[in-house]
């Protein structure tokens, strides 16, 4: 039996079988070959094998969940046509006639290792792309088949990490956990951990080497646990932990329909959290109110290029009509800080988390902000659609953006192209913005509180820093006092102000926004029912 801990990024215990995703079994070797141009040959029939490949899960993850979240597989396709990956690999075999395998693993690794070593950050996340594609081509060239993960039984993903390339393959209907090494509470392991309501460990020190397919275990979410080879005695403990839980989602499910409202009768909205058009059933199935986070940046991320304003119109669209007139309120592009796009040409900054991000970039590159706010505009006209902007710090900075709206009025009647104004708030995730909170209550219609921001804003503490989790304190007075002025400032206006950072998840507090007036919570879509489950049986009184 062993034992071992990680960071959990969605609560629930389960107990299955392993299975181990991580490099083949079988070595790369280095041989010495005499026909260098027959494995140059070699390497581009791999090559164009794996295109076939990647257009299958291109075509496999547009469908599962949205253009924005396959447009990775695009990426691999392109990165499979670079000239100084694929220089690399062929002057290697020329100079060492070595077989094509080996070239392809080495040039890989390097690659890999060069990006990993870079300051910037979408850069350092190229790292795992050049591997993932190094290993197809070296699978393609060894004629190894890959692990079928759409038909495998219902079983624990054990791995180091898992790449988008293997998660859009499984079938979710038989992922019952997912255990990595490595991982982020951002990764893309961790947000389908939260939509799918399964539990997930990231961070998990364990030897690979020791763990097997076949394996028994249990990963229990609530204390960050997973145990291989648990003791007959531990599993009892576990399945009966399993059947409780089973046992209050089933009373969840009763709640669906019901509404938000407390025992004294006050009503709070419920709305998921989304990053992409794919998790809007995701939302549908957890019964929530609406939208209350669209991340449009998702529309950005993982492209070559700005994506055109029809593109954006057509996602926008298909969020409002798929959501059939309740209300979904999409974030204008949040690009930036620890979300890096190189065709942006941001360019090294020493503290990006405090720089050219969101809106700042908006406001400064204004066609990129036209584009989107027309696209959002003309989707305005399908259904119930509203916008919020990020990183606000002024009354200036809210004036300016109407000036843009005013411009996009002016084209929009001129090309007489159907549109409507939304519904226009801001985030408050700046000290500054709840500090002058009472003077852009009278400008927007709503506030929408980023918990995440305005937490390491306000306690100075880099979120992303391991190493200051013991001095990271959501729960600090003075953000509960910041969202205690936000609420009011935006109560005298009449305006409603939610919740739309983590902290609207933490069950430990809905209560306590609740009787501070916040009147919206916007959360993963999983943690709908667990938050009306909370407000219908208290008093907010």
């Amino acid at each position: 039996m062993q034992s071992f801990f990680g960071k959990s990024v969605y609560k629930g215990i389960v107990v299955g079988p392993v299975v181990v995703l991580g490099k083949s079994d079988s070595q790369v070797r280095r041989k010495k070959i005499e026909d260098t141009d027959l494995e140059i040959k070699r390497v581009e029939q791999a090559g164009e094998q794996a295109r076939e490949q990647l257009q299958k899960l291109y075509d496999k993850a547009v469908k599962e969940v949205g253009e924005a979240s396959a447009a990775i597989f695009e990426v691999h396709q392109m990165m499979l046509e670079d000239e100084d990956y694929l220089d690399a690999i062929h002057n290697m075999i020329q100079t060492e006639k070595v077989n094509a395998e080996y070239a392809v693993a080495v040039t890989g690794d390097n690659f890999s290792e060069m990006f990993a070593s870079m300051d910037d950050d979408y850069m350092k996340a190229r790292a795992a792309d050049v591997k993932d594609i190094s290993d197809r081509l070296v699978r393609n060239l060894s004629g190894d088949k890959e692990v079928d993960l759409g038909n495998m039984e219902p079983a624990i993903i054990v791995a180091e990490d898992l790449s988008p390339s293997e998660t859009v393959q499984m079938d979710k209907e038989k992922i019952l956990a997912f255990v990595t090494v490595h991982g982020s509470t951002n990764s893309h392991t961790a947000i389908l951990a939260r939509m799918m309501n399964i539990p997930a460990l990231i961070g998990v020190s364990m030897n690979l080497d020791e763990i097997h397919t076949g394996m028994q275990a249990i990963v229990d979410g609530f204390h960050g646990e997973v145990v291989f080879e648990p003791s007959e005695e531990l599993c009892d403990t576990a399945l009966q932990k399993v059947a409780e839980e089973k046992e209050k989602q089933q009373l969840l499910q009763t709640l669906k329909g019901k509404e938000n409202i407390t025992l004294d009768g006050r009503k709070i909205n419920i709305y998921a959290n989304i990053g992409n058009v794919g998790d809007v059933g995701y939302a549908l199935e957890n019964d929530a109110g609406g939208i209350g986070l669209f991340r449009s940046e998702f529309l950005y991320l993982g492209k070559t290029d700005f994506p055109a304003e029809e593109e954006q119109f057509q996602a926008y669209k298909q969020v409002v009509q798929m959501m059939a007139g309740k209300k979904v309120i999409i974030r204008t592009l949040d690009i930036g800080a620890d979300k890096q796009v190189d065709y942006f040409h941001l360019g090294k900054e020493d503290n990006p988390a405090m720089g050219y991000r969101a809106i700042r970039i908006c406001l400064k590159q204004p066609e990129i902000f036209k584009a989107q706010l027309r696209a959002l505009f003309r989707a305005a006209v399908f259904g119930n659609l509203s916008i919020m902007y990020p990183m606000i710090t002024s009354t200036e900075e809210v004036e300016m953006i109407y000036d843009v709206v005013h411009e996009i009025k002016k084209e929009l009647e001129k090309e007489q192209i159907p549109y409507k104004v939304p519904e226009q708030g801001i985030m408050i995730e700046t000290p500054a913005a709840v500090m002058v909170s009472d003077e852009l209550a009278e400008m927007v219609d709503f506030f929408s509180i980023g918990t995440n921001d305005l937490t390491q804003y306000t306690l100075a503490i880099d979120r992303q820093n391991e190493k200051l989790d013991d001095f990271y304190n959501p729960h600090h007075k003075a953000i509960m006092r910041m969202i205690q002025i936000v609420v009011e400032n935006a109560h005298k206006c009449g305006k409603w102000a939610g919740i739309c950072g983590e902290l609207g998840a933490d069950l430990e507090l809905t209560e306590r926004f609740v009787r501070m007036g916040v009147d919206e919570l916007s959360v993963a879509p999983s943690m709908i029912l667990k938050i009306r489950k909370i407000v219908r049986e208290m008093k907010a009184g």
